[in-house]
């Protein structure tokens, strides 16, 4: 039976669950299943709609890990997240590691690399009918620092989207299964974020929901830099993070991707609210 996407009349929140010892933010935190099927839990809590369980990490020079080692980080996670009741997601490049997900309750897949990673993805999440995540991608998290270079940063992500789309559907997903997601930090530099995040309803011409992943990244480190220049840590990109969110709900993204869960609804509770209001004022 086909999953259907969540749809609300408000941007979703998508809390991360890193279950690995190196991810950016939070790498070692929560890197047993215990922890981490804990800290999905809290998340569930805080009013996250979907929880993104993720084993690989794919910070910048990230290198990758075996197939078995990503399933027994993420799948007793999985499983016991959808057990409680949540919406799971897999961020996975692995066709074996989403059909083994799915089956322990996964309904959507998050693949960073939009099914080119493994020429298996893109038929097996078909098969599966689960919603898919289908992220702009040019390369590996080890080798994408020197994939951003671009004639024209929205252009031709854009362009990229399109195909990448186009290979979905032709693999047999369903229109109303796709997501997209223009990577924002993968193989771009902070201009070309900033610019991608000025040039949106570029990529909601594509006829797909839009997810944007923000929370913590180097570009709002980099915004936010001291007087030397030293960028902020990750620790102090939070309320950086929340403002883009606000900013997103308002433009009617389909969803978010963050560390945090809160802070996040709270944000976008705040802009319904401003929208409502506006709306009815103007009746």
């Amino acid at each position: 039976m086909m999953a259907s996407l969540p749809r609300l009349d408000r941007t979703l929140v998508m809390g991360i669950v890193n279950v690995t010892p190196d991810s950016f933010s939070d790498g070692g935190k929560h890197a047993d299943p215990k922890s981490a099927i804990q800290h999905g839990l809290s998340l569930l809590d805080e009013g996250a709609d979907i929880l993104d369980v993720g084993g690989e990490s794919t910070r910048p020079g990230a290198y990758p890990i075996s197939e078995e080692t990503e399933l027994e980080r993420v799948l007793a996670v999985v499983r016991a997240l959808a057990e409680a009741g949540a919406t799971v997601s897999v961020d996975t490049t692995r066709a074996a590691v989403a059909q083994k997900c799915v089956e322990v309750g996964a309904t959507l897949i998050n693949d960073i690399s939009g099914g080119k990673s493994d020429p298996k993805m893109l038929k097996t999440v078909a098969a599966l009918q689960v919603g898919f995540v289908v992220q702009h991608w040019r390369s590996a998290p080890r080798t994408m620092g020197a994939h951003a270079v671009y004639a024209d940063v929205v252009v031709d992500v854009r362009r990229e989207m399109a195909a990448q789309v186009n290979q979905a559907l032709t693999a047999g997903i369903a229109a109303d299964q796709l997501i997209i997601d223009p990577g924002l930090g993968f193989s771009k530099n902070s201009e070309h974020n900033w610019a991608l995040l000025s040039h949106l309803d570029s990529f909601t011409e594509l006829g797909c929901p839009l997810l944007i992943g923000v929370s913590r990244k180097r570009f709002l480190g980099e915004l936010l830099s001291d007087s030397n220049g030293e960028a902020r840590t990750v620790a102090q990109r939070d309320a950086a993070s929340v403002a883009l969110t606000a900013l997103l709900a308002e433009r009617g993204v389909w969803g978010v991707r963050t560390h945090q869960v809160r802070e996040h609804r709270d944000a976008i509770a705040v802009v319904s609210k401003m929208v409502g209001s506006q709306n009815q004022q103007l009746r």
